[in-house]
């Protein structure tokens, strides 16, 4: 059964979850969104954070009581637990961009586990923003990236993947990867455009610094 959408925006929307996190990540998408989303625990963020969310979704197995009461109004108990809670709200929001701030650098179960849902929903454009980094899936092709020279960028696979990759210090031409076998982790911009092909969901990472690039490739990546 598909869920029913709760929360529906023409203009980017921002998930938080109950990871660690600073003021910083917020601090860099908050121009650009239009409302938020609270996940299980990153609700307590929010009310921390003295933002009202538009939802708080999932199976409150880690919101605080003070946020429960605090929030009520706007609360999505799902309480299957077949899926994770940052999957739970991808499938109950439509927004044309999704921010996800507040799922790394804690638990590594946690971060694997969205990494998981962001590859099944590769059609979905969505950036994972923390205080290092921005990341995003491509599921078959970008083109004209953007970035300066001597900029970090990192190519890791999601499944078994075909790679072709232009604009790098180290190009790929039809290159195998696969999470357990070759990647490209460490790969720079030469500071001309960098176009990707791949055949599966392949996660880009980009320095925070670089987020407008990030924005820009996941609204075009095809």
């Amino acid at each position: 059964m598909i869920p029913d959408i709760i929360v529906s925006s023409d203009s980017p929307v921002c998930f938080v979850g109950g990871g660690e996190i600073s003021q910083a990540p917020l601090d860099t998408v908050f121009p650009s969104v239009s409302s938020f989303v609270g996940v299980d625990g990153g609700a307590d963020h929010l009310l921390d954070a003295g933002i009202s969310p538009a939802a708080v979704i999932g199976d409150f197995d880690s919101l605080s009581d003070r946020a429960r009461a605090t929030f009520s109004d706007v609360l999505c108990h799902v309480a299957e637990q077949e899926t994770t809670d940052f999957e739970k709200a991808l499938m109950r929001v439509e927004a044309p961009l999704i921010y996800a701030v507040g799922f790394t650098g804690g638990r590594l179960d946690h971060t694997l586990g969205v990494l998981n849902v962001m590859a099944r929903y590769s059609d979905r454009s969505v950036l994972l923003v923390d205080d290092q980094d921005v990341s995003f899936v491509l599921s078959r092709s970008l083109d004209n990236l953007l970035m300066p020279a001597g900029a970090r960028i990192s190519l890791m696979p999601l499944d078994n993947l075909r790679v072709t990759a232009t604009g790098l210090r180290w190009p790929l031409e039809d290159f195998a990867m696969h999470p357990a076998g070759r990647t490209s982790g460490s790969n720079a911009a030469t500071g001309d455009p960098i176009s990707v092909q791949t055949n599966g969901p392949l996660l880009v990472t980009l320095s925070r610094a670089h987020l407008a690039s990030a924005e820009t490739a996941a609204a075009h990546a095809k």
